[in-house]
């Protein structure tokens, strides 16, 4: 179906239904969300084939910074590794939709501290994860993520995010449910776009502080460098998560 002839699923806070068998269960725990506006036709050429960009507001989309801590990674439903499946996680992601409607994220670069789950990732889908020398730290009401990539590179390349965590939201907006509530991904994957679901409970959102960053992973993903401060500052405690296989009929 051509894509002008679908419209893009509505953004909801709920994920639309729980993939079942569920390839792999995770928790990702500590999210700071930082996000840029970002034009269109700087991100387009940078998605997978049969997706474009997904616009809040029809002509900006974004940018994100997330880092976090993934917890437990397991596999098939069996229980998660405790030290193998939990590490520090830093990505950058765009925003995209494709042909059937479906709203996604996509990922430029996915560091993580741990070199066997980077290795893994890389070959069984496909995404670009990068092994990273990295920490988060809580020190009174403030939370640190720092990364330094080591391989394969642009070696060096950095992320320090300091924020403290504000208040909760009872109800987020409208723009903070599209950066948000993304219930897949978009990847390459052997040769053509997969989209591959995940669903957790609705996130837990708080209005974040950014205290410091300093970071050059946006334009080491091939993005222009962000312009002056996120327009938006997230903080999640975090959320248990599934993944499952590609929807029928994609």
């Amino acid at each position: 179906m051509p894509f002008a002839d679908r419209l893009p699923e509505p953004v909801s806070p709920h994920p639309p239904g729980a993939p079942m068998p569920p390839l792999l269960t995770q928790s990702w725990l500590d999210l700071a969300f930082l996000h840029w506006a970002a034009d269109p036709a700087d991100v387009a050429p940078l998605l997978p084939p049969g997706t474009v960009p997904d616009t809040f507001d029809g002509t900006t989309t974004y940018v994100g910074l997330v880092a976090f801590r993934m917890y437990r990674v397991g596999v098939l439903g069996l229980p998660g590794i405790p030290y193998l499946g939990t590490f520090p996680e830093t990505n950058v992601r765009l925003y995209s939709v494709d042909g059937r409607g479906r709203r996604a994220v996509v990922f430029r670069s996915l560091d993580a501290s741990r070199l066997v789950p980077v290795l893994v990732a890389r070959a069984a889908v496909r995404l670009p994860y990068v092994w990273s020398r990295m920490g988060i730290e809580r020190s009174g009401d403030t939370v640190t993520y720092t990364s330094r990539r080591r391989w394969p590179g642009p070696r060096g390349a950095r992320s320090r995010i300091v924020l403290r965590p504000g208040d909760a939201i009872a109800e987020p907006t409208a723009l903070e449910h599209f950066l948000t509530a993304r219930w897949a991904l978009h990847t390459s994957l052997f040769g053509r776009t997969v989209c591959l679901p995940n669903v957790h409970p609705r996130w837990p959102l708080h209005r974040a502080e950014l205290l410091e960053c300093d970071e050059d992973l946006v334009t080491a993903g091939g993005l222009p460098a962000p312009g002056g401060e996120p327009m938006s500052v997230l903080y999640s405690p975090g959320v248990p998560v599934r993944f499952g296989p590609q929807r029928r009929g994609a």
